[in-house]
């Protein structure tokens, strides 16, 4: 695990490890505590507010039908090979016809809440009795096929610690999909009904959904948009806010950084690659709500929403044949989520991702970002808000470092690494100004720009010093006279290469062509780790009178 410090200079944080144990737990059975390791003594103790950590929270396994990893495959690679604090196991919310290690379930399928509670959880739970897995934290959550848009990540927890709640997700099931109510408890059919009608067909029953989750979990659940343009036609701006203004606690992100970096179609993204469909490619692997500097992320954030970005991989397979899918969870993806140390286990997860302190990678570009803006005595970091008055001097500092080497290997997976550092040729400081919100009905409400957000400044080596702690590091002041908020991208490519990039932004990514599988493979496997990005989430800045 990459450990590294604040901009006030946290070193024990550096040291402590993530410390959970057992945490897979349910509000129907008390989970193990947790647990952490204490401090370095050499480091002052008040110094210390939390630490950095890794994690993903969209992973399949060979319980999703189109998966064929097995549980403890999947989590060997996540948490001892790459390291991985936490990972979120994320099947999909179908009918579950395999347990954890591909076996066809006795009596026929059951809808996945069940598999899920009866399989799924007390396998991991197994394994961490057994010494697997024990300073990590592993917990269930799933992937729900939204009526009329595409898949939103869901994750529902309950009791003291918490755990996932085993019971809401079989209501949820029971409610907004069109599971047969034969394959559910006939006592809880009779309460669920009492509640209410089910609700799995329409863009309203997708509100209502979220709706229900704020309702019943308003503050221990999440509902993340999953890559969200694969698909044509599946959201609109006015989607976005509506879910965002249902529950701001729990929708409050979005996968902008895809899984299914393997696949030859990048992300998976398989519309027809014409001019019509450039708002449903990936550019450089990154969703263009994203990547496009100005588009829908940024008209979210123009309206002063706290809506974050977060990287996964989506896991199903890495190759298989002919086939190849995606990379193991932090193989090739990571969300750095800054944890304070009054919070642990999935609340620490919960919590650290609701506060937007994240920020997410592919190819190990960077291992460390400290990005914060200050004015006066004030400052604030990735998703916080400085006060500052008009004409008041502020300066945003960019600190990060980069690896030894990241995990490309030629061939793929042979075991032999390239060995080349990831190097960051550019960094991106991106504003945009925060203006009052249009109400819900209006044509701004469905606006998919910020027309105010550019890049403001782009720094390269030339820019950047190595500061004493190892951080490459580059400051930039101007003079408040408007709300705003700001954001950071990085990418180990100049700002004109031929088919990756024009003027520093990406370009769509094309599809891998190659004949023969292995080769294949290894054109994927190369065109990704030469085209590396990071992105921060924002820093807001709110200018009074």
């Amino acid at each position: 695990m990459h450990h590294f410090k604040s901009a006030i200079g946290i070193a024990a944080a550096l040291a402590v490890a993530f410390g959970f144990y057992g945490c897979n737990g349910s509000d129907d059975a008390t989970s193990s505590p947790a647990t952490s390791t204490p401090p370095n003594p050499a480091t002052p103790t008040a110094e210390v507010t939390g630490k950095w950590t890794t994690g993903d929270l969209h992973v399949h396994t060979i319980e999703s039908d189109d998966a064929q990893s097995p549980l403890a495959t999947v989590l060997d690679q996540a948490l001892v090979k790459n390291n991985l604090d936490w990972t979120a196991l994320s099947n999909h919310l179908r009918p579950s016809t395999r347990d954890q290690n591909g076996a066809a379930i006795a009596g026929g399928p059951l809808p996945y809440s069940q598999a899920m509670a009866q399989y799924e959880m007390p396998a991991v739970r197994q394994l961490q009795v057994n010494g697997s897995y024990v300073s990590k934290l592993i917990f269930s959550a799933f992937e729900w096929d939204m009526p009329t848009h595409d898949h939103m990540n869901v994750g529902i927890f309950g009791g003291t610690p918490l755990g996932t709640a085993t019971r809401a997700a079989n209501e949820f099931e029971y409610f907004f999909t069109n599971r047969p109510d034969t394959q559910f408890d006939p006592v809880d059919v009779a309460n669920w009904n009492a509640k209410g009608a089910r609700a799995f067909t329409t863009h309203a029953d997708a509100v209502k959904a979220v709706a229900w989750l704020r309702d019943n979990y308003p503050d221990t659940s999440y509902a993340l948009i999953n890559h969200p343009s694969r698909n044509s036609g599946k959201y609109t701006a006015a989607d976005y806010r509506e879910f965002n203004d249902t529950a701001p606690n729990i929708a409050f992100g979005v996968e902008g950084m895809v899984g299914n970096q393997m696949e030859p179609d990048r992300g998976g993204y398989t519309t027809a690659y014409i001019n019509a469909n450039l708002k449903n490619r990936v550019y450089g692997g990154v969703d263009y709500v994203v990547a496009q500097v100005g588009g829908i992320w940024d008209a979210l954030l123009g309206d002063g929403r706290r809506f974050w970005n977060v990287a996964d991989s989506d896991h199903h397979f890495k190759t298989i044949g002919a086939n190849s899918s995606g990379y193991f969870p932090g193989e090739y993806a990571r969300t750095y989520v800054w944890i304070d140390n009054k919070n642990t286990g999935i609340k620490g997860v919960l919590e650290g991702i609701r506060s937007g302190k994240m920020f997410s990678v592919f190819g190990d570009l960077i291992n460390a970002l400290d990005f914060n803006i200050a004015s006066g005595t004030g400052k604030s970091e990735m998703g916080g808000e400085l006060k500052a008055s008009a004409g008041d001097t502020v300066t945003v500092t960019i600190r990060f470092k980069s690896p030894d080497h990241n995990n490309y290997q030629y061939p793929i997976d042979s075991g032999i690494n390239v060995n080349v550092r990831p190097t960051v040729d550019h960094i991106d400081l991106i504003a945009g100004d925060v203006t009052p919100r249009a109400a819900a009905g209006t044509p701004g409400y469905s606006k998919e720009t910020n027309d105010s957000t550019k890049v403001i400044a782009t720094f390269t080596q030339a820019d950047w010093k190595l500061d004493k702690d190892g951080y490459n590091t580059v400051t930039y002041t101007y003079k408040a006279a408007r709300s705003q908020y700001f954001r950071l991208r990085g990418t180990n490519l100049g700002m004109n290469v031929p088919g990756e990039t024009q003027d520093g932004n990406p370009l769509p990514d094309q599809k891998t062509t190659v004949t023969e599988d292995a080769a294949r493979f290894n054109a994927i496997n190369a065109r990704n780790y030469n085209d590396l990005w990071f992105y921060s989430n924002p820093v807001f800045v709110t200018v009074g009178s």
